[in-house]
């Protein structure tokens, strides 16, 4: 791997976790809501990421790095609450919540946000280590 290929591998990994971040945030802000059918609740939402290795195993035209794959929802079960005085109940009293955990989902934005910023140092690394060699060529 080339010095130059870190550049790509940390770019790649940053994109991962902002998409992270950006779901749970989504996650957080429909934490709350309420509907009257579990069909139209909001579930809570996942990235699904693969590392690229093709390029690692002697490829070098091979993309590296982590690769976004999509995001799922969650199959957690909805809660249930029954409220019928809530104007949002169905015809059984019932009202319907997301199935977000807003603990898990902070623990997550923490870890997200710091692995965002492990790669800005793994890329500004790479460019002082980049900078330093070009100044070997001036003496």
């Amino acid at each position: 791997m080339s010095l130059f290929q870190i550049f790509d591998v940390s770019a790649s990994a940053m994109n991962a976790q902002s998409v992270r971040l950006n779901t749970t945030a989504s996650n957080l802000a429909n934490a709350e809501s309420v509907s009257s059918s579990a069909e139209q609740t909001y579930r809570a939402r996942r990235p699904v990421f693969a590392a690229q290795l093709q390029g690692a195993l002697g490829d070098s035209s091979a993309p590296q790095g982590v690769e976004v794959k999509g995001i799922v929802e969650s199959q957690v079960p909805l809660v249930q609450e029954y409220n019928p005085s809530h104007p949002m109940a169905d015809k059984d009293g019932y009202i319907y919540k997301p199935n977000v955990n807003p603990i898990e989902e902070m623990a997550d934005m923490i870890s997200a946000s710091r692995s965002y910023q492990t790669n800005v140092q793994v890329a500004d690394t790479a460019k002082n280590m980049l900078t330093q060699t070009l100044r070997l060529g001036k003496g």
